[in-house]
């Protein structure tokens, strides 16, 4: 049953990250074709943004190595298809195959920094600027990830100020949109509140950012309905639950995007996605993985099939 809450965003576009964060995480990698078919299926969906890889170096994430057979055979859909780049050498694999969004990926945490890019904060920082130039020259948006946004395994609760310097750095650097990760899953809705309240009043308006959570202590939803009552109207799901970090080991499975779907549908929000069609591809990538979804509506629509 429908019950709208005019609060609410009449609207909310949803970044699907399935095909990459999610499978990025995957013990072993999956065959392009099923990728290809996976974003095929996402899009057929109603998703109209739908992240498809990542040009990293084959070394730091062995899953996504085949970016490039991967991407010339999904380009050609009717949507938005992002891709994440490390620094310039990524982007100008990302261009010679005609990508038109590209991603970067920052940390809140210096520890988070060092695992992940071997950098301090800063370095970071600095390595991105001109990528991020050089994609604004050659015509690309840009979305900056922040990793880290509300806890660190290592340095524990993330000061907001802390979060709040290195979100305005990225859209100063001139990310089109910012997204706040909750990597290891330890948001609660207030802190989430205090945050986005921090941001505007640091000049970051909600309209350029989004929200990335992740399910470790079942707060995802009750996270992203905090930041749909500030005004978010962008949200990261990933198909089926699938994902983690392979760099944070208490990280756990993105916000399933059947369950954000269920609850933005019961909310009267309109989001293009048509939950049947999206739960039977998430249903069919289990399939492909040899395992069960962890998304609770994939598991609840399937059983009553």
């Amino acid at each position: 049953m429908t019950v709208a809450d005019p609060a609410l965003p009449a609207r909310v576009r949803i970044h699907e990250v399935g095909a990459r964060d999610g499978l990025q995480n995957e013990k072993t990698a999956v065959p392009t074709a099923v990728k290809a078919e996976f974003i095929r299926r996402l899009a057929a969906a109603g998703l109209d943004t739908v992240e498809a890889t990542s040009f990293v170096h084959p070394k730091w994430v062995p899953q996504l190595a085949d970016a490039e057979e991967l991407f010339p055979l999904v380009r050609d859909l009717p949507v938005r298809l992002p891709v994440l780049v490390p620094n310039e050498r990524g982007l100008d694999r990302a261009l010679a195959l005609g990508a038109r969004e590209i991603a970067v990926f920052a940390s809140a945490t210096e520890s988070f920094a060092k695992a992940n890019l071997n950098r301090t904060v800063d370095e970071a920082l600095a390595l991105f600027a001109p990528t991020v130039t050089r994609a604004i020259e050659a015509g690309l948006k840009v979305r900056g990830y922040l990793s880290m946004c509300f806890g660190d395994p290592w340095e524990g609760a993330v000061p907001v100020d802390q979060v709040v310097r290195v979100t305005k750095a990225l859209a100063e650097m001139g990310c089109d949109e910012l997204s706040l990760g909750d990597t290891i899953g330890v948001a609660t809705p207030g802190h989430v509140q205090a945050l986005l309240t921090a941001l505007n009043e640091a000049g970051v308006p909600t309209s350029r950012i989004a929200v990335h959570f992740h399910d470790t202590y079942g707060q995802a939803l009750s996270n992203t309905l905090a930041a749909l009552r500030h005004g978010v109207t962008t949200v990261d799901a990933s198909a089926g639950g699938l994902g983690g970090c392979p760099y944070a080991k208490s990280a756990t499975g993105n916000l399933a995007t059947e369950d954000l779907v269920w609850m933005l549908d019961g909310l009267g929000i309109e989001t293009g996605v048509d939950l049947a069609a999206l739960t039977a591809t998430s249903g069919w990538m289990a399939e492909q993985l040899g395992r069960p979804s962890p998304s609770r509506t994939v598991r609840a629509l399937s059983h009553k099939e």
